[in-house]
């Protein structure tokens, strides 16, 4: 059974049949987590796009650990040029096998570069089949009326982003839940800041009285073991 822990913010810890994947492990300078990137442990890294509070700590924890990077070719190959030695270059709509199962880059409408300035490619969701169930982390993202698409064949878990201002806020999350369907919603990208507080327990009450969804909120630090 897959285990995903909640590290605050936007970023996930995932562990399937012994191999550990982190998705967009910003740890230092992050305020909702405790965790420390010299501390983690990762076989792969998954970054939805390139922005600070995403890229975070990839290429120390890559270079560290030896994991893989799976994300658009342009921030494989800035990343890259940072010492990562191992990487695996996809783009919007492509899929590929790995070792833990398919992934898939989705489309998300947000921004992608770079602290530094560099573009950072097309910002990306992710769609994981695993263990035979399927997750979508919709990274940073507005609504769009294409999740009903993204849904299509059942989504066990959705991770949907809820602070508003950067990305979308509970009112279009919850709208994204009913295009998405999935048995569990989980929200992230919030509280992080003063300019993205919300409550997640009045979305999980919104969610839950307009759809079938059950919505899990998690502290950082909190595990969800995907049923």
């Amino acid at each position: 059974m897959a285990t995903l822990t909640y590290y605050g913010h936007a970023t996930w810890g995932l562990e399937t049949q012994g191999i550990s994947i982190l998705i967009d492990p910003f740890f230092t300078g992050n305020p909702m987590t405790k965790v420390k990137a010299a501390g983690t442990a990762a076989n792969f890294i998954i970054l939805t796009h390139a922005h600070g509070d995403h890229y975070g700590d990839t290429v120390e924890i890559a270079k560290r650990t030896g994991a893989t990077l799976i994300s658009n070719f342009e921030i494989v190959a800035y990343c890259q040029k940072q010492g990562v030695a191992n990487a695996h270059p996809m783009h919007i709509g492509g899929s590929y096998a790995f070792p833990f199962g398919r992934a898939k880059l989705t489309v998300a409408h947000h921004g992608s570069s770079f602290p530094d300035g560099t573009y950072g490619g097309s910002p990306a969701g992710i769609l994981l089949e695993i263990e035979g169930r399927r997750l979508y982390n919709a990274g940073d993202t507005a609504l769009f009326s294409d999740m009903a698409l993204i849904a299509q064949g059942g989504l066990d878990v959705a991770i949907l982003p809820i602070g508003d201002n950067f990305t979308m806020g509970p009112e279009d999350a919850a709208a994204a839940a009913k295009l998405l369907g999935a048995r569990t919603i989980i929200p992230e990208h919030y509280n992080t800041w003063p300019v993205i507080q919300q409550d997640p327990q009045a979305f999980r009450r919104r969610v839950e009285g307009s759809t079938d969804s059950k919505v899990v909120v998690l502290e950082p630090g909190a595990t969800f073991k995907i049923p």
